[in-house]
């Protein structure tokens, strides 16, 4: 293993890291206020590191919901992962085995992916991996020290602590809005289309997951119209 891209991974997996543990530290609130112990709450941050499936996972079984419903949801929600997991493999390194694709995909979150993608160089299995221990390390060690300390802490508080992870999110993607002008637009794209959905009533029945499919698909297809790369630059950025 490559142990500067690795170090290189832990230092930019930093910030997410302390953004997760916020979140997850929510959660481990919610999910023992929802009747789940401690254990199960861990379990979940384990197996699932994803927080808007996982939140709403947890007022599914509150709610004593179906298999059915909790299985929908789920894709729903989640099916983004898999658009985002698609356009990060044409990054990967040639030195990406497929068992090591297997087991990173599962780390593959909404800000690890844009810190993988707004490399300038390709994604080798050593930076990804420096990249995703932190940030599991975070999600799982929040979720435990919310669960375990329970009601102790005021709701205002265990909310407050929730909307960091989208400030850790502008503090990515703005840098790179303000020196790429075509993230400038597509971003500007994604946010008037996610704004229409939630607003105008005629779009109401569009969930929140279908919601940031559609705007992923549509900015990111918007960008490609307007901004193509040929595949002379395409190599020579790869290089």
């Amino acid at each position: 293993m490559n142990l500067m891209a690795f170090k290189r991974g832990l230092r930019d997996g930093i910030a997410i890291a302390i953004g997760y543990f916020s979140v997850s530290f929510s959660f481990g609130l919610t999910a023992v206020a929802s009747g789940i112990s401690w254990w199960e709450a861990v379990l979940i941050s384990l197996t699932n590191l994803t927080s808007s499936g996982q939140f709403a996972g947890i007022g599914i079984i509150a709610a004593s919901g179906s298999y059915v419903e909790m299985m929908v949801t789920e894709l729903v929600i989640n099916m983004r992962y898999a658009l985002m997991s698609i356009s990060l493999s044409q990054k990967l390194d040639p030195t990406f085995k497929r068992w090591q694709q297997l087991i990173l995909g599962h780390c593959n979150t909404d800000e690890i992916f844009a810190v993988a993608m707004s490399r300038n160089k390709t994604v080798t299995p050593a930076y990804m991996t420096g990249l995703a221990v932190l940030p599991y390390i975070g999600w799982t060690g929040g979720t435990l020290v919310g669960a375990i300390c329970g009601n102790i802490l005021p709701t205002t508080l265990g909310n407050a602590l929730g909307i960091m992870i989208y400030g850790m999110f502008l503090a990515i993607i703005i840098p790179a809005m303000r020196k790429e002008h075509p993230i400038l637009v597509v971003v500007c794209v994604a946010v008037l289309l996610s704004s229409i959905i939630h607003f105008v009533p005629v779009f109401s029945f569009i969930t929140d997951g279908f919601s940031i499919i559609i705007c992923a698909v549509a900015a990111s297809a918007v960008g490609a119209l307007l901004y193509p790369v040929s595949e002379e630059e395409e190599a020579e950025h790869a290089a």
